[in-house]
């Protein structure tokens, strides 16, 4: 074979490399959030939470959920161990039980619940709970706001309103349903009975005595 051939092989070859690098890297961004529409779709409110964080700055508020999915976008929850599921149900239960005497500390509670039971799933530890909250961010962007909710909430200063504190614990149990739920990932969508497993029902149980249903 000529070198002139040699040389137009070579450079054949390389160009195609590159066109097939670069589609793979186009599908790759896309998997990771694409486009500001795609980031809208997977996010959904906490696009705007962050969206507003960032004070309109869209081109920031991407950069931010594009680092958390391509931090967090390949992790595969782990299962619970057999009985883990109902010990959880049982203790989300109790903590609903104490918020009719206790509101306050029956959100932090719930807070310290929910850090366990994602560290549990194989999210980052409970400790580390920025990092815990972004991973959980890109898996369940729908419900993460209950999660930061009763978060804020148990530190606040005692001025939080105990409504506040219930709709914080009813947010919340959306992100409980889904993290010990048998299937790894929960994009938001709706299932049927959702907010009425495990006899939880929507709230009936947060009512502080004395004021009524």
């Amino acid at each position: 074979m000529s070198t002139p051939t040699t040389v137009l092989l070579v450079v054949a070859v390389v160009a195609a490399l590159s066109i097939v690098a670069g589609a793979l890297y186009a599908r790759r961004s896309s998997g990771l959030g694409g486009g500001r529409r795609a980031l809208r779709r997977r996010f959904g409110p906490e696009y705007e939470r962050v969206l507003a964080r960032h004070d309109g700055d869209a081109k920031a508020a991407d950069r931010e959920l594009q680092d958390r999915v391509r931090r967090h976008g390949d992790f595969m929850p782990q299962p619970l161990a057999p009985g883990v599921r109902e010990e959880y149900d049982a203790e989300w239960a109790a903590v609903q039980e104490r918020f009719v005497d206790s509101p306050r500390s029956a959100v932090a509670e719930a807070g310290q619940l929910l850090g366990r039971l994602a560290a549990d799933r194989g999210f980052p530890a409970a400790g580390r709970y920025e990092e815990q909250l972004a991973a959980l961010s890109v898996h369940h962007p729908r419900h993460i706001e209950g999660y930061r909710e009763v978060h804020r909430a148990a530190r606040a200063d005692s001025g939080t309103s105990t409504e506040s504190l219930r709709e914080a614990m009813v947010d919340a149990r959306d992100l409980f349903e889904d993290l010990v739920a048998d299937r790894a990932v929960d994009h938001g969508r709706h299932r049927p009975g959702h907010g009425q497993r495990r006899g939880h029902g929507r709230g009936h149980m947060l009512r502080p005595r004395g004021r009524g249903a």
